[in-house]
């Protein structure tokens, strides 16, 4: 069992860190062109980053329900799931296209970009924008490799992704001479390819089936935009809890939003290790469901919750021993300091927080999403109350223990509400 876990959990790792590093090409290349090209790829990340955030349920829907479909041995019924989830995308992302293209001058504006940012901004961002149907096929890709025990592929298609960005981003900044629209160009070329060889394996393999007409399809259709809707539902109170931290930091001045920004960056940073194990929690979880298994699913979860208790202990100490660094991420003392005393918060946090996130994808391969949309307002909401109604939201240290709290709670719904969902999983 534990190696079927590390099988789908180190090539998983590896995709999940590797995916950010597409921004962060673009924004090393983009740093030479100047401040205000800088600025406005900053706002257009944000932009595209909340607009493409809902749709994350196109990879965390399909696994389990492909996963589930594989585990009662109904290869049919899992290739229709995918062929459902590239369907959907594609429509998803037409409409995501339309839109940013008419509104991109509204969502730059709201942003509070100033007049030498909004011109570029704009331009980048409807270029980004005709990817958008790539970036959702891209996302139930992995949704459906995963779902076939495979994580691997998705995590060589990434690495191909990244590196033809790498290559076209300085071709087509500096020897072309487009500027920030040669960065645009080359992540929407990058993020085509990336469809396209998506496309091409799933066919391939014969992973995919297309609906027998639209009328046979829509039951499904309608099912994965159920569920995709409570996914988002939950996204979005996960998001409104730092959100509100961050505001909340805010008011306290620049140095606390500055060390917020640091401890916040490095956590998520360290959270993609238990993420590669909530990715496994969904495959073995949903194929254990399939197979109606259930003291397989309470063994698969009993083992996954030991890796993420580990990897919490692991955070911990690499958290609490490499504390003094956040001093050195920040130029302003203040702010270094401020780092660290928060960053002791989110040390402690790490033996909650891991297996937590593991949680997480147990209860996606169970397809509990109610239980997902539960736990995360409730842990919402303590954060919210903690910080508004208590002394904690006084100081960055108070705000990061409403954070614990948050996390607390989360799992604590989440270990109230197993064998529930475990039983409703199987009656499903």
């Amino acid at each position: 069992m534990n190696r079927d876990i590390l099988k789908l959990a180190v090539p998983a790792l590896g995709a999940l860190a590797i995916d950010p590093l597409l921004t962060l090409a673009d924004t090393a290349f983009v740093a030479r062109l100047g401040v205000n090209e800088l600025a406005a790829l900053g706002v257009d990340t944000a932009i595209l980053g909340f607009a493409f955030f809902g749709f994350n349920f196109l990879a965390y829907v399909t696994t389990p329900l492909v996963a589930q479909a594989l585990g009662r041995d109904d290869r049919l019924g899992a290739r229709r799931w995918v062929g459902d989830a590239l369907t959907l995308a594609v429509g998803l992302g037409v409409l995501a296209t339309l839109v940013l293209l008419v509104l991109a001058p509204w969502f730059v504006q709201i942003m509070g970009a100033g007049a030498e940012v909004s011109g570029p901004a704009v331009s980048y961002l409807r270029i980004r924008a005709l990817a958008a149907p790539a970036v959702l096929v891209v996302l139930a890709g992995h949704g459906a490799f995963r779902g076939y025990h495979d994580t691997r592929t998705p995590l060589v298609v990434a690495a191909v992704v990244n590196g033809i960005n790498l290559i076209l981003d300085p071709l087509l900044i500096f020897t072309v001479g487009w500027g920030l629209q040669g960065a645009a160009v080359a992540t929407v070329l990058a993020q085509w390819v990336g469809a396209a060889v998506f496309m091409r394996l799933l066919l391939a393999r014969e992973m995919v089936a297309r609906p027998e007409s639209f009328a046979s399809a829509v039951p499904s259709l309608l099912k994965l935009g159920r569920n995709g809707l409570l996914v988002t539902t939950r996204t979005a109170a996960l998001l409104v809890a730092f959100t509100v931290a961050a505001a909340q930091a805010t008011r306290l001045g620049p140095a606390s939003i500055a060390a917020h920004q640091v401890v916040v960056q490095v956590w998520l940073l360290a959270s993609m290790a238990a993420d590669a194990f909530a990715i496994a929690g969904q495959v073995m979880v949903g194929d254990a469901v399939g197979r109606r298994d259930e003291p397989g699913i309470h063994s698969v979860t009993a083992r996954l919750m030991t890796w993420g208790a580990g990897v919490g202990v692991l955070l911990l100490a690499a958290f609490w021993l490499g504390r003094g660094l956040l001093d050195s991420l920040a130029a302003d003392p203040t702010v270094g300091a401020l780092s660290v005393e928060a960053g002791g918060v989110a040390a402690v946090m790490q033996p909650i927080a891991a297996p937590l996130f593991v949680a997480d994808g147990i209860f996606l391969g169970l397809l509990a999403l109610g239980v997902l949309v539960a736990s995360t307002a409730s842990g919402s909401a303590v954060a919210l109350v903690l910080i508004f109604a208590t002394d904690l939201g006084h100081s960055l240290t108070g705000i990061w223990w409403a954070l614990f709290a948050m996390v607390a709670t989360r799992i604590a719904v989440f270990a109230l509400a197993y064998r529930r969902s475990v039983i409703g999983a199987l009656k499903s």
